[in-house]
């Protein structure tokens, strides 16, 4: 018999937040005893039985779809569910999804008027997944006695984990619940275990917009402005986060509890974040994913899980027009996908739409930072489709056979990661955007020259960085709700954004 904390039944609730509440419980009471399990394996006690706890679910029964006038009247283009049946999904840490899950909660009840039935499923927490940020106390474990943890406690199960609704391939099975979220508890988990390694930082410092860069001179910059505003007594951002989960609050802010345990890293993780944090958590999370799509679609299906409004890439380019000038911008509306990276998930017959709130956000940033205009801002920014390549050597295929699909896609710019971060904002339902600078144009001669480019990304980087954090400030200022346009959902979509 499995070693299980005591049986919480499911409990129905009208009101929202004392659905949060009980999930709440019966979370903390799962996750303490598979903590106090751990401490006594590690201890060396013989524990009675295999030992599981599991996560909390949600679910709602509705014999009706939501009124359209009332979703129409709303505004919003999620909280709801398609069709009449039981719908469920698991849930994790509430303390770091609480005012997410309770705003799904709100809508759930608003659009249908029903009750919340909360309990605890039969999802198996990984005891990985239980341990607090700076629990190790697995690493005094014995090699025989870390073994042995298989067969005392489950394990991560990837064969639970994918993400099949999500992807849109996820089928109904008989008696079975329709999803409420694009992701399980344990899909969760293991995202945020992921993200630990990757970046170096605790989920708990990501912001709900995120800037991706493909070279450090963006991140040199980012860090400078972040110690910046963390000088100024009247900056609207409260704390920068470094790797390594080191925290420097705004002048006259006090520390708290938790901001002395972090320390930096003896090397930077792949591919490290830094977040410049705003009390509502809408401010700036910038990762520098390095070269190459396969960086990009790994950390972008971990961030993922954290429901962002919006994420943006900022990086270099080739410029593949004769037309275009070095240090020239390039706001993509368009992706030709020879990066591979996605094609078992997004086949590439699925279009990668460009976002109207995103591209008007970044043009408008363009036309802020640099004092460009109307017809004027065309002499340093061009719109058009970006090629991404997962082949870093291209030009040296025979035949010139890339060039002529760059050709005929009309491509006027080609990298190795936009592509990728697009779609898979696309896929996971993440509002998304690319904008371009410029750094070489080895279709007409003009490579880059160690001198030349160290002085190119010195001049360019300060402006583009301060464009990608204008862009931020204005959909801010738009509200979430018209981020999460209905553009990226699907006919049967699932209520939780």
């Amino acid at each position: 018999m499995p070693f299980m904390p005591p049986f919480i039944a499911p409990t129905y609730h009208a009101d929202p937040e004392q659905a949060l509440g009980q999930v709440r419980t019966i979370y903390a009471q799962q996750i303490n005893h598979l903590r106090e399990a751990m401490q006594r394996f590690v201890a060396g006690d013989s524990l009675p039985g295999r030992v599981r706890a599991c996560y909390p679910f949600v679910r709602i029964h509705t014999d009706t779809v939501a009124p359209q006038a009332a979703l129409e009247n709303s505004g919003l283009s999620y909280g709801f569910v398609a069709d009449a049946g039981r719908f469920e999904t698991t849930l994790t840490r509430p303390d770091l999804y609480g005012n997410y899950y309770l705003e799904q909660f709100q809508l759930l009840r608003q659009n249908h008027g029903i009750n919340l039935e909360v309990g605890t499923s039969a999802e198996p927490i990984p005891v990985h997944f239980s341990f607090a940020e700076h629990d190790h106390i697995e690493g005094s474990l014995s090699p025989a006695r870390r073994a042995l943890m298989r067969d005392q406690f489950d394990l991560p199960d990837l064969g639970a984990m994918d993400d099949g609704i999500a992807n849109g391939t996820w089928r109904q099975g008989p008696g079975e619940p329709q999803p409420l979220s694009l992701f399980t508890a344990s899909r969760v988990d293991y995202s945020l275990h992921r993200l630990r390694h990757y970046t170096g930082s605790a989920p708990d410092w990501f912001q709900n917009f995120v800037l991706f860069t493909n070279y450090q001179f963006y991140i040199d910059e980012f860090v400078r402005l972040g110690h910046e505003e963390m000088a100024k007594p009247d900056s609207e951002y409260v704390a920068f986060v470094e790797p390594g989960n080191v925290v420097t609050r705004r002048v006259g802010l006090p520390l708290e509890a938790h901001d002395t345990l972090g320390a930096p890293p003896p090397r930077l993780p792949q591919m490290p974040a830094y977040h410049l944090m705003r009390a509502s958590r809408d401010g700036i999370s910038m990762v520098n994913i390095g070269v190459g799509p396969s960086n990009a679609k790994t950390i972008t299906d971990h961030i993922a899980v954290l429901r962002p409004h919006a994420w943006m890439m900022l990086g270099h380019c080739a410029g593949l027009r004769n037309s275009q000038q070095l240090g020239d911008y390039v706001l993509a509306h368009g992706y030709v996908r020879e990066d591979h990276v996605l094609d078992e998930e997004l086949p590439q017959w699925v279009p990668i739409p460009a976002l109207a709130e995103i591209q008007l956000a970044l043009e408008q940033a363009v036309a802020d930072v640099t004092g460009f205009k109307g017809a004027d801002l065309k002499r340093i920014m061009r719109t058009g489709s970006v090629a991404s390549t997962d082949n870093r050597n291209w030009e040296l295929l025979p035949g010139n056979e890339p060039q002529r699909r760059f050709s005929q896609s009309r491509a006027i710019a080609l990298d190795m990661e936009s592509a990728t971060i697009a779609a898979n904002g696309f896929r996971f339902r993440v509002p998304y955007g690319t904008l371009l600078c410029v750094s070489d144009k080895p279709l007409h001669g003009e490579i880059k020259l160690p001198g030349m480019a160290n002085h190119f990304y010195r001049e360019r980087v300060d402006q583009h960085l301060r464009i990608g954090m204008r862009a931020i400030e204005l959909l801010r200022s738009q509200g979430p709700q018209r981020l999460h346009s209905r553009k990226l959902r699907s006919f049967d979509e699932v209520a939780f954004q």
